[in-house]
């Protein structure tokens, strides 16, 4: 891709840390997500990049049992502490899917999951196809990969570049991954169209480097409306693109 943008790796990661805390208040946003995923997701579930926990905590709380993972020490110290007492939660794995040595470092993981889902993840990987190879490798054949990630270049802007972002995507873009990976694609659809235009504003015209908590909480009282508008568009523009496939073999 044309200037794309280089990051280096940080082990402590303050800017996403304080956009993942000021999403863990957006309880609307945050179980439209998980009821959007939740119909594809069973079985033994592994959740790449579960951050905080905004997203586990919804799975636990329903009684799924869940493996949850990330690539930061820090991250991981925090879910252990936050549900370590769910009789659902299994462990958390500090996990890279883009490790030199992946097949051996995570040998035990391997064809082990019937879903493993990553939300916000892919876009911060360089090489999102070798991502996405490895993902599969932790599937069982017949599992179900989900991968949420950011819609459209043209949105790119400070929030992106604060979060370490290599790039936004188009559904055909996501699908192409899956494509390269023998993935069957059983559904890809755009998620929170309205969300288009807070990020917008705020990002590109504000330019804050960090989701303000204010404007975070006031999106998530409209969450009801903005899934009816989701519905009325058939799903086919969004901030974010979601595609779910099948491992065949």
């Amino acid at each position: 891709m044309k200037n794309q943008p280089s990051f280096d790796f940080k082990d402590h990661d303050e800017e996403g840390l304080l956009t993942l805390d000021a999403i863990s208040g957006a309880d609307n946003l945050n179980r439209w997500m998980y009821d959007t995923i939740r119909p594809y997701s069973g079985g033994r579930i592994l959740e790449v990049g579960s951050g905080i926990g905004n997203i586990s905590q919804f799975f636990l709380n329903d009684g799924y049992e869940i493996t949850l993972s990330d690539i930061r020490e820090n991250y991981c110290d925090i879910l252990r502490k936050k549900f370590q007492s769910d009789p659902h939660f299994k462990e958390v794995i500090l996990l890279d899917l883009v490790a030199i040595d992946f097949d051996t470092k995570y040998q035990r993981l391997l064809n082990s999951f019937d879903t493993v889902f990553a939300l916000n993840v892919v876009e911060h990987i360089e090489d999102d196809q070798l991502a996405l190879r490895n993902a599969k490798k932790l599937l069982k054949t017949g599992g179900t990969l989900i991968i949420l990630v950011p819609a459209y270049q043209a949105l790119y802007n400070s929030f992106d570049r604060e979060l370490f972002h290599f790039r936004r995507y188009t559904a055909a873009k996501l699908n192409r991954l899956f494509h390269a990976e023998k993935l069957l694609i059983l559904r890809s659809f755009y998620f929170n169209a309205s969300g288009i235009a807070g990020w917008f504003v705020s990002g590109k015209i504000q330019k804050n480097k960090i989701l303000p908590k204010g404007q975070v909480s006031f999106y998530n009282s409209l969450v009801p409306l903005f899934k009816i508008i989701d519905r009325l568009l058939f799903n086919k523009i969004g901030l974010s693109v979601i595609t779910i496939g099948k491992k065949q073999s």
